[in-house]
């Protein structure tokens, strides 16, 4: 059986599943970098480093650890865990689930690469707009930020791709059910557990698609922005 044929009859909830986390977890990192990183790129860098430390941190642990932690805190039988099932809210073996832990992992990379962009703005052009008599908010959203895209563009680019190749700590939180929270990589694991080779390689092949394109737009990305600089 070929790829397409395998594409024609393959339940294809893990790529949809994968595909939806990713997006949604990728815009709550790119909210909550770019305002991580604008204002850390302003402090003093003795606090800036501590501060760098704690949100780096699910960059440098195993993504185990973080699903573990995560399990810690949202757990069923934990004190946040509780208060949020009062709610209606579980994280733990739910689709959204995946979307904390993706957005928990990526975050650090959208983090440090809007944070670089910032810190290498010229300053002198948020200057000459106050000067004009423009508000803050105005030079952040229409100098700043325009400024800074390439570097933003490609954070939030790699994060969207750590999110949708997330497999352990989404496998800690919300597991693996079919048609509820399987996931591209989950589904890989499970297909190879199961000796189903074939179906495992299709899906490798799937993610490897993928990921050709996201890492192709971030190297467009940064030929653009060199070309920006050269010019």
């Amino acid at each position: 059986m070929s790829f397409l044929d395998w594409l024609k009859t393959a339940d294809l909830f893990p790529l949809w599943n994968s595909l939806r986390i990713a997006a949604i977890s990728c815009v709550l990192v790119f909210f909550a970098g770019i305002f991580c990183a604008y204002y850390a790129a302003k402090l003093p860098r003795w606090l800036k480093g501590v501060l760098d430390v704690v949100l780096t941190l699910p960059l440098v642990l195993p993504p185990t650890v973080c699903g573990y932690f995560l399990l810690l805190l949202f757990g069923k039988t934990r004190p946040v865990g509780q208060w949020l099932l009062q709610y209606g809210v579980q994280f733990v073996m739910t689709w959204y689930g995946g979307i904390l832990a993706a957005a928990v992992v990526a975050f650090p990379l959208m983090y440090r690469t809007a944070r670089g962009a910032f810190e290498s703005f010229d300053q002198n052009l948020a200057y000459a707009g106050q000067t004009l008599g423009l508000s803050n908010s105005f030079i952040f959203w229409r100098v700043r930020m325009p400024a800074c895209r390439q570097g933003i563009l490609a954070g939030t680019v790699l994060a969207f791709a750590r999110a949708l190749g997330e497999y352990g700590a989404t496998s800690m939180l919300i597991g693996y059910t079919p048609g509820r929270t399987a996931t591209i990589s989950t589904t890989v694991y499970q297909l190879w557990r199961n000796n189903d080779e074939r179906g495992a390689l299709c899906w490798v092949l799937v993610n490897l698609a993928i990921s050709t394109v996201v890492l192709l737009t971030v190297n467009l990305l940064e030929a653009r922005q060199k070309k920006a600089v050269n010019a």
